[in-house]
């Protein structure tokens, strides 16, 4: 039996795609409530594909729970947030599942950190408690780190079809927890030593913060001096060895806008280009309320405040708000702009996460003059008939409607 700690965004569907390929697994998660819709058949998140991947961990036995369980392996999905001053991982989550799995964990069990973590986390935090609790690594509790590799949006597919990382102490044991990822992952699983699993996940994401970094400054300099960004990116991408990426009103996830900052945090001397693209990213949710601004003027709204935010989730056709540009830019609005903007998303008209937050499309609509493309929800593309009439910031050169506004 597989123990797996945080049913969350990656702990979840993990587990259920575990169970539906014949291991036995068990799911805990400390907040009753979800667990509690868990056990009355109820996914707790939106996701193509995952009620059907749920209906067959189910019919696979699967379970959930608030308890831990003694069983020889855990697999541990929990938060690894950043500490917003010193950049460094807070491995608080983690440590706290440690302690809790040593409690009742038999001679020999396996415990693989799935959740994201700087390089050198393991030995710096979780090694250190393991063995003051008096347990020797290797012989009592064996070490192993597994870093997800999947995006919402497409998690079914991209935990099938991904390739993965097994981190371990001990080439054995490695080879042993290889085996119960590769009853369902069909990419290729490299076993190597658990602090080159650890930064390698954490530099995936540093190379994609860093090219996103680039576009987004790419469209300020195009900007300033009135040139088209969009036909540059386009021209400049049909040389054979450039692949620029296309900018956007900023960076969310707990991806890309966090896992980089362990970098910052644990070198500050010698991340700097890491360093000044996470700033670029972080700041572009403002240079994209500057831009609001600018079009207001233009057309003399900056008394009638009408402006309405489209989409306030971190990416296109999914539920997750976590560091989403959106709410990144409302948080800065109130320092800039006396009244607060309006905002709606057709994947959260159940779920009210900001002020002046509509549930109703068209009635976000008619109360807004000037409508700013957030996100690139596939709604949206449906409905471009709906914002003739508007004026309209496009964050991402989708709409194709005349005399839009670009960034």
């Amino acid at each position: 039996m597989v123990n797996v700690i945080g049913l969350g965004y990656i702990g979840l569907p993990t587990a259920l795609m575990m169970a539906s390929h014949g291991i036995e697994i068990v799911g805990t998660d400390y907040n009753k409530e979800l667990v509690k819709t868990l056990n009355e058949g109820h996914t707790t998140f939106k996701e193509d594909g995952l009620d059907e991947l749920f209906q067959r961990a189910l019919n696979g036995g699967i379970k959930f729970t608030t308890e831990y369980q003694r069983t020889d392996m855990y697999i541990v999905s929990v938060p690894t947030p950043y500490d917003k001053f010193s950049k460094k991982v807070d491995a608080c989550y983690v440590v706290s599942a440690v302690k809790e799995i040593m409690k009742l964990c038999p001679q020999g069990a396996v415990v693989v950190i799935e959740s994201t973590v700087s390089p050198g986390t393991i030995d710096k935090f979780v090694r250190p408690i393991i063995v003051k609790g008096g347990f020797e690594i290797g012989k009592d509790i064996h070490l192993v780190h597994a870093p997800e590799r999947i995006i919402p949006g497409n998690m079914v597919y991209e935990l099938l079809h991904n390739n993965r990382t097994i981190g371990a102490d001990n080439k054995e044991v490695g080879e042993r927890v290889k085996e119960y990822y590769a009853s369902f992952c069909q990419g290729e699983i490299v076993v190597t030593d658990i602090r080159s699993a650890e930064m390698s996940k954490v530099v995936e994401n540093t190379f994609r913060a860093v090219n996103i970094a680039f576009a987004n400054e790419l469209s300020r300099i195009c900007r300033h001096d009135n040139m088209d960004v969009y036909e540059i990116i386009r021209i400049c991408n049909m040389h054979p060895r450039v692949n620029i990426l296309q900018p956007g009103p900023g960076v969310g996830g707990h991806c890309i806008s966090v896992d980089p900052w362990f970098l910052v945090g644990d070198y500050p001397q010698l991340a700097k280009i890491i360093d000044e693209s996470m700033k670029t990213n972080d700041s572009q949710p403002t240079f994209i309320l500057n831009r609001i601004y600018e079009i207001m003027k233009d057309h003399n709204m900056t008394d009638n405040r009408r402006v309405g935010l489209y989409g306030l989730t971190y990416k296109e056709n999914v539920d997750d708000f976590r560091e989403s540009p959106t709410l990144q830019l409302l948080e800065a609005q109130e320092r800039h702009l006396a009244c607060p903007l309006k905002s709606y998303d057709p994947f959260l008209e159940n779920h009210k996460i900001a002020d002046n937050q509509y549930s109703d499309f068209d009635e976000f609509l008619k109360d807004i003059d000037l409508v700013v493309i957030m996100v690139k929800h596939d709604h949206i593309r449906q409905n471009w008939d709906k914002l003739k009439g508007k004026v309209i910031l496009d964050c991402f050169n989708i709409c194709p409607l005349e005399e839009t506004y670009h960034i």
